[in-house]
């Protein structure tokens, strides 16, 4: 693969919570865990959960166009928590600007 494009922010995905089931294990389908942390700048980073990033693409989109997150709920112009599709992962998405 050859990209063409130099992405201008990098991202930082960390699993922050979740609802556990009766192991006291996140009851996550992709198996997500509390701190497991991914790092992108455009793709789907590896063993990210793809259902998750249909919720995370949309929010990185918004800061490569030089979005504010506190505009869609985000405690910091860089940072929001979003839930998976499912409910039962909670994410706090950063980003970084380069």
């Amino acid at each position: 693969m050859r990209k063409f494009i130099q992405e201008n922010v990098s991202f930082t995905i960390t699993v922050v919570d979740g609802k556990k089931n009766g192991t006291g294990c996140i009851d996550c389908r992709n198996g997500h865990e509390i701190g497991d942390t991914y790092v992108c700048e455009y793709g789907c980073p590896a063993d990210f959960c793809q259902k998750s990033m249909l919720k995370a693409f949309p929010l990185m989109e918004s800061v490569r166009a030089g979005g504010d997150l506190r505009n869609l709920g985000g405690e910091a112009e860089n940072r929001i928590c979003f839930c998976c599709p499912h409910g039962v992962v909670t994410f706090l998405l950063e980003a970084k600007r380069k």
